[in-house]
């Protein structure tokens, strides 16, 4: 598939993978509409689209607007689905508007897409939060989904309407379980979308950051590979009405990820503590991915090494750090 000129929408566009996606659209001759609320507690930043807003049609709107949604889907030949509410602890103090953003408005993309645009194809960012705490490891596909929050329990209604929608309307849609994302864009003011980016501020405002537990397991994605799956998954026809694991072959503890942020800063200091009450019940232990489906259809593999994909972050961020708290 050719990206030039064809008309791709992408909602949750001014946030941190939204907006990557946008920019390499852009450089591959895509017109690009983006759909973002700018909402303070969510990830949308004006910054993310600052060399790209010339180039992009932003509409600030709400997913939840499904009135909107009826026109904007229209003439589309590709939509990103990246809206959502990503903090599980948010998802557990106001549950309802997690429901809201994660699942029902998830079926009115559906709903308006399928009335007004049946041939659009369909990317879906799930998470690998839906599988709660891992029976086995690396978590393939099958596992089950055992979420351990709101928010995971949202995730995977919004995941299946859009599978549903596929089964029984035919829509080409198909969904990305991400693991842990990072790189130039996210959302660093608070641990709200992840908890490197609070640790990434601290560090370059030259305060010590926490490391809660430490020892568990975890995968991470460079965002530009990130970028990579979902443009290339788009083109294969064969992955509509299917779910793919994202994931690494790069697995490190928390506490070796801290370290290895500060290596790459130059300076910094961490803390190891107990986890607060609150966050221990909902913590979900070691977690890596098995992505071999998604290498197997279309040959996806993370190519940032971690090292690499921290410094270029961490340079990203020296330089815009106001931009971002």
């Amino acid at each position: 598939m050719s990206y030039q000129g064809l008309e791709v929408l992408i909602t949750g566009g001014a946030g941190f993978i939204g907006s990557a996606i946008a920019r390499r659209l852009v450089r591959l001759g895509a017109h690009v509409t983006l759909i973002d609320s700018l909402l303070p507690e969510y990830g949308g930043n004006l910054a993310n689209l600052a060399d790209i807003r010339d180039a992009v049609h932003l509409n600030i709107s709400d997913v939840r607007d499904s009135h909107g949604m009826r026109f904007l889907v229209q003439g589309k030949h590709l939509i990103f689905n990246l809206a959502g509410q990503t903090s599980h602890m948010d998802s557990m103090a106001d549950p309802f508007t997690d429901l809201e953003i994660n699942s029902r408005a998830q079926l009115a993309i559906l709903e308006a897409i399928r009335h007004y645009n049946p041939e659009a194809r369909i990317v879906f960012a799930s998470t690998r939060q839906i599988y709660g705490r891992p029976d086995y490891l690396p978590v393939d596909e099958a596992h089950p989904k055992r979420p351990v929050d709101v928010n995971g329990i949202n995730k995977i209604a919004g995941e299946d309407y859009h599978l549903l929608y596929h089964d029984v309307y035919g829509l080409q849609t198909c969904a990305l379980r991400l693991t842990n994302t990072y790189g130039p864009g996210m959302r660093i003011k608070d641990a709200r979308q992840t908890f490197l980016g609070i640790w990434i501020r601290r560090l370059l405002e030259g305060q010590p950051f926490e490391v809660w537990g430490g020892t568990q397991l975890r995968d991470l994605n460079y965002v530009d590979d990130v970028v990579e799956a979902f443009l290339s998954i788009a083109e294969e026809p064969r992955a509509f009405g299917q779910v793919f694991n994202l994931g690494s072959d790069e697995v490190v503890s928390l506490e070796e990820l801290a370290q290895a942020l500060v290596r790459v800063a130059g300076s910094g200091r961490f803390e190891v503590r107990q986890f607060p009450a609150d966050r221990k019940k909902i913590d979900i232990g070691d977690y890596y991915s098995d992505f071999k489906k998604i290498h197997g259809l279309i040959g996806w593999r993370p190519e940032t090494r971690l090292a690499e994909g921290l410094s270029r972050t961490v340079a990203y961020f020296r330089d815009k750090l106001g931009d971002y708290t």
